[in-house]
C-alpha cells in the first residue's frame, strides 16, 4: 500500500486511509464504529496506523 502526496508517514488521516485503501468514507467510519479497523484520537483529529490499515484489509474476504 502506498500514499505518494509527501514524506512518509505512520499515521494516516481518513481522507488518507480512504485514498490509501480504495475505500469510501462511510466504509472507515462503519469498521472503526463496529471495531474492526482501530482509530486513536490527537485532539480533534481521527488517525489510523498504517499496520492497522492493512491488518483491517487482510481481514476482509476474498472475493470469490
Amino acid at each position: 500500500m502506498t500514499f505518494d502526496q509527501g514524506p512518509y508517514r505512520e499515521a494516516l488521516n481518513i481522507a488518507e486511509a480512504c485514498a490509501a485503501a480504495g475505500i469510501g468514507r462511510t466504509k472507515i467510519y462503519e469498521a472503526i464504529a463496529k471495531g474492526r479497523l482501530k482509530a486513536r484520537k490527537c485532539g480533534k483529529r481521527t488517525l489510523i496506523l498504517r499496520d492497522d490499515l492493512r491488518r483491517f484489509l487482510d481481514s476482509l474476504p476474498s472475493a470469490a
